[in-house]
């Protein structure tokens, strides 16, 4: 693992933190000092002690120092915390992420550098600063800032890269389930439409088939009037006539709209039937007139 010293802006930071823990190390050892200070004060009055007196003063000295020890080793984990929650923080804001060596804190030869760093009361340029040294967390060069936002921004260009390909897609299934939907509507309307004319053809044959009852009627009737008959025929020819041509009409629809389908093939055999059964009437006219 690589070495390297304090920079100055590291060094400096170094000697805050020793400056700190210094000044709270000296405020605990008065604290202490005071506690044996109080006792030589208020208990060491006589000349002489029994066992029991000394054991009791000595029990007492010892939860007050117990006491200020525990507080100052609690103190100064709780600080220690803080001092690297900043650090993470700083951290975070360029995307790093630091990880420590426990192992490395009970580094007797590492300890023992920090301690001479100390003793040499900080100055810039001594020997020990100089040779100083720790292994590196993941130290930052003078690229390395913009090298580390570089790489975020092209993770971000390639997760947007993602994204647009999958709103693309997105759209794509959209519009394929608007064009399925319009040609579902279409369909629909298509059939519809074919119902309507299936409903037309049904009624138009069935006005057929009440036209050649009425007809039929009509020829068995034995009308007295010869002039009356042939009004009838006329009327009964126009009629004809006039079904004919619907039924042309609808045969050309018919073929537009059912061409090749068992329906077309169906009602062609109807028309076809229908027209034997007119050409069958008209031979049947024809022998009436004649025999008039």
């Amino acid at each position: 693992m690589a070495d390297f010293g304090f920079n100055e802006h590291h060094q400096n930071e170094a000697i805050n933190y020793i400056h700190f823990a210094r000044s709270k190390r000296a405020l605990r050892l008065k604290t202490i000092d005071s506690c044996f200070q109080d006792l030589k004060d208020s208990r060491l009055m006589e000349e002489t002690y029994t066992v029991d007196e000394v054991s009791e003063m000595l029990d007492g000295l010892q939860i007050l120092v117990r006491g200020e020890v525990e507080m100052e080793l609690i103190n100064t984990a709780h600080t220690n915390v803080l001092l690297l929650r900043q650090l993470f923080s700083q951290a975070e804001k360029f995307y790093l992420r630091l990880q420590t060596d426990i192992s490395e804190l009970e580094n007797r030869e590492l300890l023992e550098q920090v301690a001479e760093f100390e003793k040499t009361d900080f100055k810039p340029n001594s020997k020990v600063n100089q040779e100083f040294s720790m292994p590196k967390l993941a130290p930052l060069n003078e690229g390395g800032v913009s090298e580390l936002l570089q790489k975020e921004i092209s993770r971000l260009k390639e997760e947007n890269e993602k994204l647009k390909a999958r709103l693309k897609t997105l759209e794509t299934q959209a519009m394929s389930a608007l064009d399925q939907k319009s040609r579902a509507e279409r369909a629909l309307r298509d059939l519809q439409k074919n119902q309507g004319d299936q409903q037309e053809i049904a009624n138009l044959e069935g006005t057929v088939a009440a036209m050649q009852t009425d007809f039929e009627k009509t020829l068995n009737a034995n009308m007295a009037s010869q002039k009356d008959l042939q009004d009838n025929l006329v009327s009964a020819k126009h009629d004809l006539l006039r079904i004919q041509e619907q039924l042309a009409l609808a045969e050309k629809e018919l073929e537009k709209k059912f061409q090749q389908t068992t329906a077309y093939r169906n009602m062609k055999e109807i028309l076809t039937k229908k027209n034997e059964q007119i050409k069958d009437l008209r031979k049947r006219l024809q022998r009436y007139e004649s025999d008039e």
